[in-house]
This record gives structure tokens, sequence and C-alpha cells, in this order.
């Protein structure tokens, strides 16, 4: 697998990598997560997949309990769940400002920062978010499973790195069936499970 990005002195170079979302990095866009239903959104792109988890109820349920501002929230939602996940800006921000629109919260500037709190209006469905919130999900056999997928991914990936720098064209073509392979079973592991 190669990823562009940008290398020394602003040129582009192709590299090994893990692609943005990808449930094993370092917390990926927009929290994508490896994992299936109920809170979890559409995920969207040409490849499907199962989903991630909505930041609507958990930014109600964070302010259920106090005050905050958005990088607050995502600091506190990392943290909830060990680094699994940690949603960007780009999905906090956005949801932010729908609630407020919506009237559930309201911002009040506080040191060139904005802390938002819940409305009257906000309160019920806060509650309700509370009740199960989505970092509930990530209990100790969660935890415990995507650090062995991590543990996984590093060794394949390191394996990746050895055979692409060090293999022959034959080889590296051998790695490259092996590695598609592997994905239509990864996705044919979620196909059956649907």
């Amino acid at each position: 697998m190669r990823f562009p990005h940008e290398g020394h002195h602003g040129r582009r170079m192709r590299g090994f990598g893990f692609p943005p979302g990808f449930p094993f990095g370092p917390g990926g866009p927009e929290g994508h997560g490896p994992f299936g239903s109920g809170e979890f959104g559409p995920r969207g792109g040409r490849r499907g997949g199962r989903g991630r988890l909505n930041v609507r109820p958990a930014v109600l349920a964070l302010l259920l309990e106090r005050p905050m501002h958005g990088y607050e929230m995502i600091q506190e939602l990392d943290a909830r769940t060990n680094g699994i996940w940690r949603p960007s800006p780009g999905s906090i921000y956005p949801t932010l400002q729908l609630l407020e629109d919506e009237g559930l919260i309201e911002a009040t500037a506080e040191g060139g920062r904005k802390s938002y709190q819940l409305t009257a209006d906000g309160r019920p469905e806060a509650e309700t978010a509370a009740q199960n919130p989505p970092w509930a999900r990530f209990g100790d056999d969660t935890l415990n499973q995507v650090q062995d997928f991590r543990d996984a991914a590093v060794g394949i990936f390191g394996a990746l790195k050895q055979v692409g720098f060090s293999g022959t064209p034959e080889q590296r073509q051998r790695a490259l069936e092996v590695l598609n392979e592997t994905k239509r079973k990864l996705y044919a592991i979620l196909a059956d499970g649907e």
C-alpha cells in the first residue's frame, strides 16, 4: 500500500503508512473506528464499511456533566476511550454549530474560546444520550481487542516494509496478492455479520 504525502522540501513522496481513518492508526479523522452499529452512522466512501461513532450524543452527554469548549470535548472523548476514538475538529465543530442552531446548546465567549452549555431544550436529549454514551462501548474487551489489532497491524506493516524494500519484484507481487486477498477476506467477515 502506498499513500502519497508531502516529503522533505515539499516534494511529493509515495510511502507506506495507514490511510486516513484507518482504525489502528493515530486516531484517524472524524473518529473513524472499527466497531458495529448503534450510535454509529454511515461511513460513506466508495468502499462502504460499518460506520463511525456519532458525535452528537457524545457531545450532548459530555455537556450534561459541565460546560466545555470543543477541543476539551475532543480530549475528553480521547481519554474516555483510551485513544481509540478521537473525533476531529472537522466533526466536533459542525456538530456544535448544528446543536446551537437547533437551540439545544448555547455558546459563550471565554478567553478567546467558545464554551458550550446545554439549554433547557437540550437537556432531555442529553439525558437520553447519557444513559448509553458512545464511549461506554469501549469496555476492557474492546480495548484489549483493539490493542491486539494494533499489534498485529504493526507486525504486518514491518513485514510489508521489508518485502517492499528488500524483496524481489516477484516477492513484492506475491505480497501484494496476499494483501489483496486478506483485504477481501476481512470484508467478507463483515458481510457475514450483517
